[in-house]
């Protein structure tokens, strides 16, 4: 059964994996956020820096882990992540007040980054460049399937075993994923044994890493003007998937005033419409780059999902009745979900070889907002006693980043300078 299935399908399932792990992890702090902020005596500003420490970190070490995938490969990186991340992982399980959750967290996150720029340099690696879109599809799902299943995992090992648990339980699970990636993946299809010469050879023809295309120092990949306006754009963006991922549990149970039970309901199915955006989103690039062209099908899926995703968490903020509220947030993610792998696709569309640096580049000013979202969101709730206000300013900033849509082009490929070339020979 197993040898039916190609040998890149598998890697790719190694990848969905890799990106469920993530955001497994990455949540937990936010849904057992009540009890820790109980525990601790933190208010909403103080948590909100419990959340920025760990964006503050991904974003400064986002770069140099995504251009170290790029020279050495993203098998060996990839175990650093996991196993750095694992270990911080139990420790916050350990921390005793805001001093060490601050510290944990912030080393939590040098270690989880560099997981997306290396995931994509995989894609640019293993698949063809018509399936490209498929395979950065199912790495979104990756992470919408962590955030949707986590409540299910750590809200019950929260109340039966105390906030700490699921800490010291994801970590366990990293461990698992470390031996197998250790065991078993390797950097390129031809390193791979019992890969069939016909998929090796379709991987290879069709890929959009060259073997012939050399590494480009960072100061003329800043040159690009698509690489800026796609780095202020998911800045934008990541305001609203932080929300999601951070500030969203700790919004329903104190700002909505739901139960622990009903906010593991609504968490479930916003991240389960997560999964349905990130399939229509996917199916929709695929068709619009097919019949309409590459620049009409990216902008269009990205301008689409991060629109509507604004109107919709605005609307949220107007909203009294907390079933409908709560219906509000699921379409808004499902909207962050169609438009969010546009971005990744865009990084392999001008990049290639250098997807990795691109997307750390990308995901650096992603986490930078991220980082913005936790601090202001958590000061705007503390001097206002107020949840819903600060969705305002997260709206506004997705519209700024709908319009930043029209400055990406991802027909501009990087330029090489003839020079730059002939010294990396």
């Amino acid at each position: 059964m197993l040898k039916a299935i190609p040998y890149r399908y598998r890697v790719l399932a190694l990848l969905c994996s890799l990106a469920t792990l993530t955001y497994l992890d990455r949540i937990c702090i936010s849904i057992v956020g009540v009890r820790v902020k109980d525990e601790f005596h933190l208010n909403n500003e103080q948590f909100g820096w419990v959340l920025a420490s760990f964006a503050l970190a991904y974003a400064l070490f986002e770069i140099p882990s995504g251009a170290l995938g790029d020279r050495i490969g993203p098998r060996a990186v990839f175990i650093r992540i996991v196993l750095a991340w694992s270990f911080f992982t139990a420790l916050t399980g350990l921390t005793t007040g805001l001093v060490s959750l601050i510290i944990i967290r912030f080393l939590f996150g040098i270690g989880e980054s560099g997981t997306y720029p290396n995931s994509l340099i995989v894609v640019s690696r293993w698949f063809p460049a018509n399936e490209t879109g498929r395979a950065l599809t199912w790495v979104g799902l990756g992470q919408q399937i962590g955030s949707a299943i986590a409540p299910l995992i750590i809200v019950p090992l929260a109340v039966s075993y105390g906030w700490r648990m699921p800490f010291f339980v994801n970590a366990a699970i990293g461990i698992v994923w470390i031996l197998i990636c250790a065991v078993w993946f390797k950097n390129f299809p031809s390193e791979m044994k019992n890969i069939s010469e016909a998929e090796k050879q379709k991987i290879e023809s069709g890929c959009r890493h060259n073997k012939q295309q050399h590494l480009i120092p960072l100061k003329y990949i800043f040159r690009n003007s698509t690489v800026w306006s796609l780095m202020f754009m998911y800045f934008c963006l990541q305001w609203a998937n932080y929300f999601f991922v951070a500030w969203m549990p700790v919004y329903l149970q104190e700002g909505r005033h739901f139960s622990e039970e009903q906010a593991k309901r609504v968490i479930f199915f916003v991240f389960v419409a997560g999964m349905v955006g990130l399939l229509a989103g996917g199916f929709t690039a695929d068709w619009f780059v097919r019949n309409k062209g590459l620049r009409f099908g990216r902008r269009f899926t990205g301008m689409t999902g991060i629109g509507m995703s604004g109107v919709l968490i605005f609307l949220t903020a107007f909203i009294h009745q907390n079933n409908i509220a709560a219906i509000t947030l699921v379409a808004a993610n499902a909207c962050y979900g169609f438009c969010v792998m546009s971005s990744y696709a865009v990084c392999n569309d001008i990049a290639r070889n250098n997807s990795g640096t691109v997307t750390g580049a990308m995901n650096f000013f992603g986490q930078a907002g991220a980082f913005f979202l936790a601090i202001v969101f958590g000061n705007i709730v503390q001097a206002t006693n107020n949840f819903n206000y600060p969705l305002f300013v997260v709206a506004f900033v997705l519209a700024i980043g709908f319009l930043l849509w029209l400055l990406i082009d991802p027909l501009k490929q990087l330029n090489i300078p003839e020079n730059v070339e002939k010294a990396s020979t």
